[in-house]
């Protein structure tokens, strides 16, 4: 096993150091299902994604080959399945690594079953990996929880576009990442697509393309633009939070993001004195920026969070809050974790133990009970999960030297991660 030494010398980052972050990978990987759905558009996309679950996306859809392996991809897998499930005549094998054998997706199962797909479990029931047969879906209505994976309804939301009769999606109970749905919805709304939601009923409407190019009187190019990743953002911020000193300025993000993530605009703004200065470049052609700063007031004493809308940053709290050792912590809403890249909540627990956060977790949430010393060395375990490791690396701006376990785990979602940390003085071997 491989580990990198993480280390910060002064715990001050340089003033006004600039960082390119890439594309979201949220909004890169719908991209990509739909340009391979609307076969024979003119799509250019700029600002994609560089992270490993997006190249995988993009080598699945463009594979001739039976067997298609995204590894640890989560996204893929439950937008795949329901993309090769359309795909008429074409049988495919979707597997992965053996975490994402371990990883639930009856339900979506279940939901293409509803719509006719031929699907089959290869090994454990509601598990993958599944052998797809693929064939015209004549069924056009589907009941399925929606306190689920968004990922499995924005998977139906994609494919309902080819549907000749469009797409009737009736959701039960308690949604789950709603963001998520409403960038879907924005983005296929982007893309000329009628799109409808009315209580818990979701209403996709076929995009017939020949007619809307006959309507409209020309051919459907594109160019689509991809703001880049909250996520990814997320540990900017809390680089800024935990040092002594420094602002940072990142583009290219947007004001009016569609990322359910942003909203750790608000949070760090609120808890931990993060302010962000949204401001488009001067120049011609330049990207817009946000820029971070300090504002200089008390951290705060206590965080009750609910984040059912952005699971994803929940780690990055975490650690940001303990790292500041605010005395009352409690994150709420994060059932989905569980079945992620790891058991995150169990893992955020058994690490946060190691830098003297003891906390308590149950199915949805994780609850700060006392500190112990902060120590002076700590080895985190990644558990094959790229947010384990870029969540807790900040924390050498607290003067705690890191050992951080399978470095190149950061691949999936931010390959960059490790070079722009030394472009912020941190020191790595």
């Amino acid at each position: 096993m491989n580990y990198l030494s993480v280390n910060h010398p002064t715990g001050e980052i340089k003033e006004n150091t600039h960082l390119a972050i890439s594309g979201s990978k949220s909004e890169s990987n719908r991209v990509l299902v739909l340009r391979a759905l609307l076969k024979g558009n003119p799509l250019a996309v700029y600002g994609s994604s560089n992270s490993e679950d997006t190249q995988l996306m993009e080598e699945a859809l463009e594979s001739t080959e039976k067997t298609i392996d995204i590894h640890h991809a989560g996204t893929a897998m439950r937008f795949l399945s329901a993309y090769f499930a359309i795909q008429e005549g074409r049988e495919t094998i979707l597997t992965g690594s053996s975490r994402m054998k371990e990883r639930p997706i009856g339900i979506l199962v279940d939901a293409l079953k509803q719509l006719g797909a031929d699907i089959e479990y290869m090994e454990k029931e509601g598990f993958p990996p599944l052998k797809i047969i693929g064939k015209k879906l004549t069924n056009n209505k589907v009941t399925l929880s929606a306190n689920v994976s968004s990922q499995y309804i924005s998977a139906l939301m994609l494919i309902g576009i080819t549907f000749e009769n469009g797409l009737t999606i009736q959701l039960d109970g308690n949604i789950t990442s709603l963001p998520y749905l409403n960038m879907t919805i924005e983005m296929l709304k982007d893309f000329d697509i009628e799109v409808e939601w009315k209580g818990n009923t979701i209403y996709i409407k076929n995009r017939d393309l020949k007619n809307l190019q006959k309507r409209k009187g020309l051919i459907l190019s594109k160019n689509v633009y991809i703001e880049s990743d909250w996520s990814s953002a997320s540990y900017m911020y809390s680089i800024v939070a935990l040092a002594k000193q420094g602002d940072l300025q990142l583009r290219t993000f947007y004001n009016n993001s569609l990322q359910g993530d942003k909203e750790l605009v608000n949070i760090y703004e609120k808890y931990f004195n993060v302010g962000t200065y949204f401001f488009e470049s001067q120049l011609v052609g330049e990207p817009p920026q946000i820029k971070l700063f300090r504002f200089k007031r008390h951290i705060a004493q206590r965080i009750e969070l609910d984040l059912n809308n952005c699971p994803d940053i929940a780690q990055t709290i975490m650690v940001t809050a303990v790292g500041l050792k605010i005395p009352y912590i409690q994150l709420t809403g994060l059932h989905t974790l569980k079945i992620k890249e790891t058991d995150r909540l169990f893992g955020m627990q058994q690490e946060l133990l190691k830098v003297g956060a003891i906390t308590e977790i149950n199915e949805d949430s994780i609850t700060l009970i006392r500190y112990q010393e902060l120590p002076q060395v700590a080895t985190i375990k990644t558990y094959n999960d790229h947010r384990m490791a870029m969540s807790f690396a900040p924390l050498a701006l607290k003067g705690i030297k890191l050992s951080i376990e399978n470095p190149d785990v950061v691949n999936k979602s931010y390959p960059n991660f490790w070079k722009n940390l030394e472009q912020l003085n941190f020191d790595l071997s």
